[in-house]
């Protein structure tokens, strides 16, 4: 940074009494991680706090660059957003492509995870069942069997695998557990966030049950319509969706 801009920096946060180190932290916090939760550690609820009080100077800077940020009062979380993504009422302005950094591929197995986790959050919703801080705890044997049910899929038997998945999940702050040992057995507890709403919007569910279905992971609705002797060797098996998951809103 030149020292024309550090100086300006400097001044306007002068004003709220930070100064140049405490700017990097929570900067690189962000860019780093991509989302801050105040209820996550005393370290996180230091940022965040820091980061309320110079959010229009924060939004200033990130927008040179093209990046905006999601922030939720009410759950006290930020979200970096890049240039390009689509949340809900926060379209991007431009259609630009973008294949930086900042974004992350999830794969299958993580697709997946997210998929039934924003179909159990949901059902949770409607069963009243959230907790003060908008969490709904499920058992990994729930989990499981909800895999099952919507996706006859199962949780990837490799536990380097699992523990991979679920960490993955817990770094983009949509759930959280103690300990990846606890992901070894399915006696274990996990908390879903309220983040996943606002990550996993309806639009996001429609891609990902087409990413599903380039992988044959859906039955296709015409083949019920073939001929009920036809050999079963003859039709190929796959597992089977429910198209009730992807109804869009009215």
């Amino acid at each position: 940074m030149s020292d024309q801009l550090s100086l300006l920096l400097q001044e306007q946060l002068e004003k709220h009494n930070l100064s140049l180190d405490n700017w990097r932290e929570l900067v690189q916090r962000l860019l780093d991680y991509g989302v801050l939760c105040r209820d996550d550690s005393q370290v996180e609820a230091e940022l965040y706090d820091r980061f309320v009080r110079i959010h229009e100077l924060v939004n200033d800077y990130l927008g040179l660059m093209g990046v905006r940020f999601q922030h939720d009062n009410h759950f006290r979380f930020v979200r970096i957003l890049p240039p390009g993504a689509r949340l809900p009422g926060m379209d991007d302005e431009s259609d630009e492509p973008f294949n930086a950094g900042l974004r992350s591929r999830l794969n299958q197995h993580e697709v997946a995870l997210v998929l039934v986790l924003r179909a159990e959050y949901d059902k949770a919703l409607r069963e009243g069942s959230i907790d003060e801080q908008g969490c709904a705890t499920l058992s990994l044997e729930a989990i499981a069997m909800a895999m099952k049910s919507l996706l006859r899929r199962s949780l990837p038997e490799n536990l380097g695998e699992r523990r991979q998945a679920f960490k993955r999940l817990r770094q983009l702050r949509l759930i959280n557990f103690f300990a990846e040992s606890d992901i070894d057995s399915t006696e274990s507890w996990i908390k879903i966030r309220p983040l996943i709403i606002n990550l996993v919007n309806n639009e996001w569910l429609e891609q990902i049950r087409n990413h599903l279905a380039e992988n044959l992971l859906l039955v296709d609705e015409d083949a019920d319509e073939q001929d009920e002797s036809a050999q079963p060797a003859a039709r190929k098996s796959a597992p089977h969706l429910n198209p009730s998951l992807f109804a869009a809103e009215e």
